[in-house]
C-alpha cells in the first residue's frame, strides 16, 4: 500500500523550492553585479589581456645631415627577438616543453652570441611576451628566422618571433661623434646633438592589437589594428662634412707629433653668423658602438685592480664621450689679449699710435710680473705689443682699463655665461667678480690667466672683435625638417648685441694680420690675409697640486680672410709634452693646416704673391697614354719639369701619378717603355731652409711639398713625411713641414 504525499506536503515542497531558487538568484545576481559592475573594468583588462596581443611599433627617429645635406646618422630597420614564455608553460607534455626550452637556449645563444643562462632566464618567466634580444641586424634575424623553419617539428612559431624596429647607425664611424652624440637601447639620445634635440629627432611610436587565442597565438582573421609609427623630424645642421674631417685630420696629427696628454680641439666657425662648420676634439669614438674604449684606454682597464675596472672604465668613457671644446674650461693666456686691446680702443683709452715700455719686470700691488723675452722689449707700438705678446704692455693696458670696464666688456663679450650653443653639458666661466678684482687679479686677467673659459666662448670673443663687433650666437644646427623636408623651425643666425663698434672691429684687423706677419707667423696661409693671436697659459689648478710647472695649453685663433673676415678657425693643445709647448708653435701651424684645405674648398679663392708663388705645388696633371710631346707640354704649361726614361713615342707611366701635389718646378718622370722603375734614397731634409730643401732634393731625385710657414731664410725644415735613407720611386714626394720655432707667448 503506497503513501500519497497531501497538498500540504506539496504545498511546502514547492514552497522550499521557491525559496532555494530565490536565494540561487539573489546571489547570481550579488555575483553578477560584482562582476559586471563593480569589479567589471577590471575583468574586462583581464580579458583582454588574455584575448589581444598589443605591440608597440618603434618610430624611426629623425636623420641628421651636414649643410650639404650628407648623412651623418640615420635609423635604419633592426629586429628584436622575442619568446612567448606562457606558450611554452601551458603545453600538457612537460617534457616537450622543457626541449623546446632547450632548443631555444642553445640555438639563439649560438645566433645572438649571448649567455644561454641569460636566455633562460628569460624563458622561464611568466609572461605572453619576453625580449630576447634588442637591434638586431637584418643578417642576424635572417638566422633566427631559419632556426625557427628548421625547428617546425616543435611548432616554434607559437614560442619564438620577431618584431621590426629601429637601430642608429651613423655612416661616417667616428666622424664629429663628440658633436653628434649617440642613442642607449631604448633609442633615446644620450649625448651630443642627439641628446640635445631628443624631442624632435624622436618620432611617434605605431600600435598593433590582434586578437589571439587561448594558446596565445594570433588570429589573423579575426582582429587586428594598426597605428603607423611616425618618423621623428630631422636636422641639418650648420657641420661640413669635409670641414670636419680636415680640422680631425690635422689635430690628430698635432696630437701625435706634440704627445698632446689631455687632448685638443679645433673649431671652425662662420665669423658673421656663429655657424660651426667643424667641431674636432682628440681621443673621440664610434658612434655605432660608443661603449667600446679605445685600444690604449681598454689596456688600462685590462691591467687595472678588479676592484677599480667598472669605475675606471666608466671614467674613460665618459672622458672620450666629453666634448672638450663646450664642457672643459681652461686659462686662455695670450690668445685672450685681443679682448684687453678691443676693450681699451672701444673706451678710448689707447689708440693703434700708443707705445708701451717694457723693461722686463712690471710690478702692481708687490707683485713682480716678467716678460717672455730677456730684458723686456723696450718701447714698443700697440702693434708691435701685440705682436710680442708682451704681459708687461697688457698689464699697462689693464690698469688702464680699470676694472669696472674691464667686468662691463667681459659680461658684453659672452664670457660670465654659457654661450647657449646647441649642445648639452656646456660648462660656466669662473672668473673675478667686479667686487672682489683688485689690481692684482686684474694684472693677470688682462694677460688672459687666473680665469678659466670654454673654447667655443673664446672664438666667439675673436669673432666678435673683428666682424664688426657683433657678438653672435655659436649654433649646430641650421634648421629643423619633418619627413617630407618641409622646413619646421629655422635656427636664428642674427646676433645678440653690438659690443665694439665698427671703427675698433675694423683696427682689430688691422692689429691681428700685423700679428701674423711679425709674430705668429706659424698661422701664415699662403695667398689669403690672416688675422690671428696665439696664446700660452699654463695650469695654474694643476701646477699648484703637483708643484710642477710643466702643464702648459698652447692655442691659437686665426681668422680668414682678415680685411673681410668670413672664417676663424681655433685651435687648443692640452698638455703638450714633446718638448715644445708655444701656442705659437705647435698651435699656429695646425690652423694654417685647417685653413689652407678648407678655404679653396669654401670657395675663397687665394691671391698668391709673386713670393709666394714660388713656394706653391701644383697639381701633377694625368699624361699616361698621351704622345710625349704632349705630356712635354703639359707639365710646362703648370711650371713641371721633366725626366723621360725609354725611347718609346707615348707616355705608358708616370711618377709621381695625377693628382699629387708637387712642389713648382718640380720633376715628373715619364715612362715611354714598360722598364723597372726607377729609385732614389731620401735624404735628411731637416733643419733646411727652403731652399736647401730645394736643392737636396733635386739632387736626390724627388720631390717635394712644402707644408708650414716658409716666408724667409731664417724659417727651417723640422720634420718630413719620408724619413732619410728609405728608398723609394725616383719623382716621389716628400712633405717637408717648417715652423718658426722663435714665436714665444707664454704668459707668465
Amino acid at each position: 500500500m503506497s503513501l500519497k504525499p497531501d497538498k500540504q506536503m506539496i504545498r511546502r515542497s514547492v514552497f522550499i523550492l521557491v525559496i532555494a531558487i530565490l536565494c540561487l538568484t539573489l546571489v547570481s545576481g550579488v555575483s553578477l553585479v560584482k562582476i559586471m559592475i563593480i569589479k567589471g573594468e577590471e575583468y574586462q583588462s583581464k580579458a583582454s589581456e588574455q584575448q589581444l596581443y598589443d605591440s608597440m611599433v618603434t618610430a624611426p627617429r629623425g636623420n641628421i645631415y651636414d649643410r650639404n645635406m650628407n648623412l651623418l646618422a640615420t635609423s635604419a630597420t633592426a629586429w628584436t627577438v622575442y619568446v612567448m614564455p606562457n606558450s611554452i608553460n601551458k603545453l600538457k607534455d612537460a617534457e616537450k616543453a622543457g626541449k623546446i626550452r632547450e632548443i631555444i637556449k642553445v640555438g639563439l645563444s649560438d645566433i645572438l652570441q649571448m649567455d644561454g643562462e641569460e636566455i633562460e632566464k628569460k624563458i622561464n618567466q611568466s609572461s605572453y611576451y619576453v625580449i630576447i634580444k634588442k637591434k638586431v641586424e637584418k643578417n642576424t634575424a635572417d638566422e633566427v628566422r631559419k632556426f625557427i623553419s628548421a625547428n617546425k617539428d616543435y611548432d616554434m612559431t607559437r614560442y619564438l618571433g620577431l618584431d621590426e624596429a629601429t637601430k642608429r647607425y651613423y655612416p661616417n664611424d667616428s666622424l664629429a661623434s663628440c658633436v653628434l652624440g649617440f642613442v642607449g637601447d631604448d633609442d633615446q639620445g644620450l649625448a651630443g646633438l642627439e641628446s640635445y634635440y631628443d624631442n624632435e629627432l624622436t618620432g611617434v611610436p605605431g600600435r598593433v592589437v590582434a586578437a589571439k587565442n587561448a594558446k596565445g597565438t594570433d588570429m589573423p582573421f579575426t582582429y587586428e589594428k594598426v597605428e603607423e609609427a611616425r618618423r621623428g623630424n630631422s636636422l641639418v645642421s650648420t657641420l661640413d662634412s669635409y670641414v670636419q674631417y680636415v680640422c680631425e685630420k690635422y689635430l690628430d696629427a698635432a696630437v701625435e707629433e706634440n704627445h698632446i696628454a689631455e687632448r685638443g680641439a679645433v673649431i671652425a666657425m662662420n665669423v658673421n653668423t656663429g655657424a660651426i662648420l667643424g667641431m674636432a676634439i682628440s681621443g673621440d669614438f664610434n658612434p655605432n658602438s660608443p661603449f667600446t674604449l679605445a685600444s690604449g684606454d681598454q689596456a688600462q682597464v685590462d691591467a687595472a685592480v678588479e676592484d677599480e675596472k667598472s669605475n675606471l672604465k666608466n671614467e674613460l668613457l665618459n672622458r672620450q664621450w666629453r666634448n672638450k671644446a663646450v664642457s672643459d674650461t681652461y686659462e686662455p693666456g695670450s690668445v685672450f689679449k685681443i679682448f684687453t686691446a678691443a676693450t681699451a680702443l672701444e673706451e678710448g683709452l689707447i689708440s693703434i699710435e700708443s707705445s708701451f715700455t717694457c723693461n722686463y719686470t712690471f710690478v702692481v700691488a708687490g707683485n713682480a710680473y716678467h716678460c717672455h723675452h730677456d730684458g723686456g722689449h723696450g718701447t714698443q707700438s700697440l702693434q708691435q705689443a701685440i705682436s710680442n705678446s708682451c704681459n708687461p704692455a697688457f698689464i699697462q693696458i689693464g690698469q688702464l682699463i680699470g676694472t669696472k670696464i674691464f667686468n662691463k666688456y667681459f659680461k658684453a663679450f659672452g664670457m660670465t655665461e654659457k654661450t647657449g650653443i646647441d649642445l648639452p653639458g656646456e660648462a660656466l666661466p669662473t672668473y673675478h667678480q667686479e667686487e672682489k678684482m683688485g689690481p692684482t687679479e686684474l694684472a693677470s686677467s688682462s694677460f688672459g690667466q687666473t680665469f678659466n673659459v670654454t673654447p667655443v666662448q673664446m672664438i666667439t670673443m675673436a669673432a666678435t672683435a673683428v666682424n664688426g663687433g657683433y657678438l653672435v650666437q655659436p649654433h649646430l644646427v641650421d634648421k629643423i625638417i619633418d619627413s617630407e623636408g618641409k622646413v619646421v623651425e629655422t635656427k636664428s643666425s642674427g646676433y645678440k648685441r653690438q659690443v665694439i663698434s665698427e671703427g675698433t672691429s675694423n683696427t682689430m684687423r688691422t692689429l691681428l694680420e700685423f700679428v701674423v706677419q711679425n709674430g705668429a707667423k706659424n698661422g701664415i696661409v699662403p695667398g689669403y690675409r690672416v688675422g690671428g693671436k696665439t696664446g700660452t697659459s699654463q695650469k695654474m689648478v694643476k701646477i699648484v697640486e703637483t708643484g710642477n710647472r710643466g702643464f702648459y695649453i698652447g692655442s691659437y685663433v686665426g681668422i680668414v680672410p682678415i680685411n673681410d673676415p668670413q672664417v676663424a678657425v681655433y685651435v687648443m693643445l692640452d698638455e703638450p709634452t714633446g718638448g715644445i709647448y708655444y701656442g705659437g708653435v705647435i698651435s699656429a701651424p695646425v690652423g694654417s693646416r685647417v685653413m689652407s684645405d678648407i678655404l679653396p674648398y669654401l670657395g675663397i679663392e687665394p691671391q698668391y704673391t709673386e713670393s709666394e708663388l714660388k713656394n706653391i705645388s701644383v697639381s701633377v696633371p694625368d699624361v699616361t697614354s698621351n704622345a710625349l710631346i704632349d705630356a712635354k707640354k703639359a707639365l710646362s704649361s703648370v711650371g713641371l719639369s721633366y725626366k723621360v726614361v725609354g725611347n718609346g713615342s707615348s707616355v705608358v707611366r708616370q711618377h709621381p701619378t695625377s693628382g699629387n701635389a708637387v712642389f713648382r718646378g718640380g720633376t715628373v718622370i715619364l715612362y715611354t717603355e714598360d722598364t723597372e722603375q726607377q729609385s732614389a734614397t731620401v735624404p735628411n731634409l731637416l733643419n733646411m731652409t727652403a731652399d736647401e730643401v730645394n736643392s737636396a732634393a733635386a739632387s736626390a731625385g724627388i720631390n717635394v711639398e712644402f707644408s708650414g710657414n716658409i716666408p724667409s731664410t731664417s724659417i727651417k725644415s723640422y720634420k718630413q713625411s719620408i724619413n732619410a735613407g728609405e728608398t723609394v720611386p725616383v719623382g716621389q714626394i716628400v712633405t717637408v713641414y717648417f715652423r718658426d720655432e722663435g714665436t714665444v707667448d707664454l704668459a707668465d
